[in-house]
């Protein structure tokens, strides 16, 4: 929003084009959300306390967590406003990228609200049912998947790029799609196992938005990308600013959810969060490291597969817990 403002500022020659380089806005964006997080989250955190909206504990789980029942949850709201206003205020607007992730993050926002209010509000312990969870992750990664496969501009944007072999780049034509559902379904559920302790799931988020933010700024420069061999996508470098917004969140939320947890995120927040990460590396066309960079949302997911698993073929579980 500011940077229109700046354009037509820039025309009066004061000495508002600073405001134009992607490193100044990045950093700002980074100031917005963590300011805002650390100034809004004590009084969220007292808002949800009064609404009684407390975190759930497992019976299965270890003595420990019990001293969590209680806690507030669904914190993740805040981490979303941030991110938002962030990037509304110092984002090019006019970029299409900037639109797709944050309706992503919005959209799998709210589906996770959803089953956060059936479960702490109107204390229905299942939530949103999977089938339906998953149904609206689906339409919301498939809509933004047709988006973008019908809006290519060149073809390095649904080229798949395979991390240490730089002459390989296949062309994936319609396997665009799935690969854009999957990551993004992924990486979004890959998130919400993951949250669960304090700080378990933040942490990650923001050391995988931070690489993230590197690729989006390589991938948009046309010298970096030309040099270390990866598609130069102009629209990506935009991603920086939506990366910055994220890490500031996240840093200003770990302010509170780190041991003793205030406040957690909820699915609100692991869902959007999850879902974030994943269309930012399609975007950047960086879905195989993304698997490397977020290994514990990957081990976790495992954990899970392997328990069900087992469960349903032996009877028997791997782990006491999991994840």
């Amino acid at each position: 929003m500011l940077i229109l403002l700046t354009n037509w500022l820039i025309q009066l020659d004061i000495g508002f084009s600073v405001l134009n380089y992607l490193t100044l806005r990045s950093i700002l964006a980074t100031l917005t959300s963590l300011l805002m997080a650390i100034f809004i989250g004590p009084k969220m955190i007292i808002w949800l306390q009064r609404l009684q909206i407390g975190q759930t504990v497992r019976d299965d789980g270890p003595e420990s967590h019990l001293q969590k029942m209680g806690t507030p949850t669904m914190g993740g709201v805040l981490i979303l406003a941030a991110i938002s206003v962030s990037v509304l205020l110092w984002a090019d607007l006019t970029n299409k990228y900037v639109w797709v992730t944050l309706a992503v993050l919005l959209g799998y926002g709210v589906v996770g609200f959803v089953d956060d209010y059936r479960k702490v509000v109107r204390k229905d312990a299942k939530g949103l049912i999977a089938r339906w969870k998953y149904f609206w992750q689906t339409i919301i990664a498939l809509a933004v998947a047709v988006y973008l496969y019908s809006t290519t501009t060149q073809a390095e944007e649904t080229m798949l790029v395979v991390p240490f072999f730089k002459d390989i780049l296949p062309q994936l034509g319609l396997m665009y799609l799935a690969l854009v559902y999957f990551t993004v379904v992924g990486t979004s559920n890959a998130v919400n196992l993951t949250d669960g302790l304090d700080g378990l799931a933040i942490v990650p988020v923001i050391f995988v938005a931070g690489a993230l933010a590197i690729f989006a700024y390589v991938t948009g420069n046309v010298n970096f990308s030309e040099y270390l061999h990866i598609p130069h996508i102009p629209q990506a470098s935009e991603l920086v600013i939506v990366c910055g917004a994220m890490i500031g969140a996240g840093l200003g939320f770990l302010w509170f959810n780190a041991y003793p947890a205030q406040v957690f995120m909820g699915d609100v927040g692991s869902l959007a969060l999850g879902g974030t990460l994943g269309i930012i590396a399609v975007l950047v066309r960086q879905e195989i490291v993304l698997v490397i960079m977020g290994g514990i949302f990957v081990i976790e997911t495992l954990s899970v597969i392997i328990q069900v698993g087992s469960f349903k073929l032996r009877g028997k579980r791997v782990f006491r817990m999991a994840p």
